[in-house]
């Protein structure tokens, strides 16, 4: 198991970078961020990460869709590493559908994303896998994809009216207040 490691905060210049392309997948250094990224986004609840949000500038990111706190209808599946990856093809419908990010506590936010994308990236053992991703899915890929890029949710928004706190979402979209 990996180690939990503290996530950086909307501010930290990594952020806001275009992550390194990965030459080495088997590298043990590249092995042990895919595991100490699996454990930190399981423990810190989440349903994605990205190697820049723990300060490590390389194109690696978890998609980890389970139901937890933030998330109690998401998907279930196995944490999955995606290495190098790219949007291959995408659908002509664009969805908004709330995010959030382990980077910017105590913030969603209404963001508009493509329903389904086709994918292509590097498992953690090196093979290339392809993929159509619909939905929550996709949604994640394309947040976490973003991070590759130096992008944040919030670059996304239509509006600052799309803005809402994690306690008024919880409140408003959770609990149907």
């Amino acid at each position: 198991m990996g180690d939990i490691l503290p996530i950086v905060q909307l501010g930290n210049h990594i952020l806001r970078q275009k992550a390194a392309r990965v030459e080495n997948i088997q590298d043990e250094k590249i092995q042990k961020i895919i595991d100490d990224l699996i454990a930190t986004v399981v423990k810190a609840n989440g349903v994605g990460i990205a190697a820049p949000q723990v300060a490590q500038s390389y194109r690696v990111m978890i998609v980890a869709s389970r139901p937890n706190p933030r998330y109690p209808d998401a998907p279930e599946m196995q944490p999955t590493a995606m290495i190098n990856p790219k949007i291959i093809t995408h659908s002509t419908a664009v969805v908004k559908g709330w995010e959030g990010c382990l980077s910017i506590p105590g913030i969603r936010g209404l963001v508009p994303r493509y329903e389904a994308v086709e994918v292509e990236y590097t498992d953690r053992n090196g093979k290339l896998q392809k993929q159509l991703l619909n939905g929550f899915i996709a949604r994640i890929f394309q947040h976490e994809y973003d991070h590759l890029d130096g992008i944040v949710f919030l670059d996304r928004l239509e509006s600052n009216r799309d803005i809402v706190t994690e306690q008024e979402y919880q409140k408003l979209i959770v609990n149907n207040i």
